[in-house]
């Protein structure tokens, strides 16, 4: 297991989205799946820089990632605004890209690229999100 904390700014998310991508990679797992997890660590850290901190200067993102013998599990620990995902309605992706609106996607992402994805508000100890991903069986 390995755990990082970086300064939550949008000039950080090159070390996180690297971070979490050589944890997959020490894990074993291939392009891919190294694509899918840089690309929802990236999308969750934006929104909580966005979101959860509101570009509030000074606060931080925790990454743990911690690769068992089929998976890789990252955990995002921030201490911002706290957020309930089942709010989020699910985007509208049969509209035309003049129709849609900016944003909105992250989430959606988040679900198709990892193979779970949780998310718990724990009041003083801040929010969790827990993203996993499952190495393919080699045949």
């Amino acid at each position: 297991m390995r755990t990082a904390i970086f300064s939550a700014n949008v000039e950080n998310l090159d070390g996180i989205r690297e971070f979490a991508c050589q944890a997959a990679q020490d894990a074993g797992m291939d392009d891919w799946d190294c694509y899918s997890i840089r690309l929802a660590v990236d999308e969750a850290c934006s929104n909580i820089i966005e979101h959860a901190y509101a570009g509030k200067v000074g606060e931080e993102i925790e990454v743990t990632c911690d690769v068992s013998d089929n998976k890789l599990v990252v955990i995002l620990r921030d201490h911002g605004h706290p957020f309930n995902p089942a709010l989020v309605p699910s985007p509208d992706l049969a509209a035309t890209l003049q129709d849609r609106k900016i944003g909105g996607l992250g989430i959606y992402l988040m679900h198709r690229l990892m193979d779970e994805v949780r998310y718990e508000a724990l009041g003083e100890a801040g929010n969790v999100l827990t993203l996993v991903k499952y190495r393919k069986k080699v045949k």
